[in-house]
């Protein structure tokens, strides 16, 4: 197995031509973060490159509600991804690399750059600078709160790409409206590790993927860019075909639509509240960088909802009960904002609401 180290000086036409090598049959790529050293070993664990692995990708999970495991994902099955995209973004294009290499949505950015043919480029220094060394048609994938930040300071920069892919969370309405004001072209992914990232773009999955929902609505999906399955310190376990996961969503006029992870509801004084949707108004404040909601045991409500929010300066928690209240329902207002430096975020675009949890005082 090859491994690589992921740094923002880990040169681009390096990890391109590993990852073009491995997909083309040659020893499969694992891509380890640079520091800290804690994190490295135990994605190193989950990867085990001591073992053997047939051509592909050996990518750890980000190990959000346990320890990270590796996902096998097989020359074939990447291709197969990458080049559908492709197709169904209008052709080859230069993919503008912002994304970790150490996550699937990374390691595919350079993988869409084998199947267009092209030498894809890295966001070093800033993104207009980087868009000047391209030429022609590019895309590129970010997550909500890069592409929040990008239409808040630069949305010129994002109007040059033909597509932006936006994953690794869900986007808020709002954040898809301003993004359609400005004339950017968003494409919403959903998709995870086990999938070769986004297998369903803006709610229409990629032919040859299948999508159902069981009667809870849970998502199961099938198709040819399955992973075949995981690295355990046992051996390698196959992959259960159809892939079930996490995530409960709706059928909207022929589209997929994911209303957020089975853990992700909450009951608060009998009310159903999603907890995306309460994330989604958190980050709607005008101050919030960035923001979680949670769900707490409580002797009264069963559970109560608490913001865990990054804040622009200081900032009155009682201010930012007082815009979800003017804008949700009353079992959407959280009863206790922590504020916080920042949401320790186990992967891009994700949330650990299990270890956030825990930041919330005991009442």
């Amino acid at each position: 197995m090859h491994v690589l180290t992921d740094s923002p000086a880990t040169p681009p036409a390096a990890a391109l031509e590993a990852v073009a090598t491995a997909l083309a049959g040659g020893p499969a790529v694992a891509v380890l973060p640079e520091g800290p050293s804690t994190w490295r070993a135990r994605l190193s664990a989950a990867v085990r490159p001591d073992r053997d692995a047939a051509p592909g990708l050996v990518v750890p999970t980000s190990g959000s509600s346990g320890e990270p495991v590796g996902v096998l994902l097989s020359a074939e099955a990447v291709r197969w991804a990458a080049e559908r995209t492709v197709e169904r973004l209008g052709g080859p294009a230069t993919w503008v690399l912002a994304l970790p290499l150490t996550h699937v949505a990374g390691l595919m950015v350079l993988a869409r750059s084998v199947a267009s043919g092209t030498a894809a480029v890295r966001v070093t220094d800033d993104w207009a600078s980087t868009l000047d060394r391209v030429d022609g048609r590019c895309c590129t994938a970010v997550v909500p709160t890069q592409l929040r930040r990008l239409l808040a300071s630069s949305p010129a920069v994002l109007r040059r790409f033909d597509h932006v892919l936006v994953g690794g969370s869900a986007m808020d309405a709002e954040l898809r409206r301003w993004a359609d004001a400005e004339g950017v072209s968003v494409v919403e992914s959903y998709g995870m590790t086990e999938t070769c990232g986004g297998c369903v773009h803006d709610g229409e999955p990629l032919p040859g993927v299948g999508v159902t929902l069981d009667d809870r609505g849970v998502v199961g999906i099938d198709g040819p860019m399955l992973a075949d399955g995981y690295r355990r310190p046992g051996g390698d376990e196959p992959l259960t075909r159809p892939f079930r996961t996490h995530d409960v969503g709706e059928w909207a006029d022929g589209r997929l639509r994911v209303l957020g992870r089975v853990d992700d509801v909450v009951m608060s004084g009998g009310v159903t509240v999603p907890l995306p949707a309460v994330d989604a108004l958190l980050l709607q404040h005008p101050q919030v960088l960035d923001a979680a909601a949670v769900g707490v045991p409580d002797p009264e409500w069963g559970t109560r909802v608490v913001a865990v929010v990054v804040a622009d300066g200081p900032l009155d928690p009682d201010a930012i009960r007082s815009f979800v209240a003017a804008r949700a329902e009353r079992a959407y207002v959280p009863r206790a904002v922590v504020l916080v430096e920042d949401l320790l975020r186990p992967a891009p675009g994700k949330i650990n609401r299990a270890a956030l949890a825990a930041l919330v005082p005991e009442v």
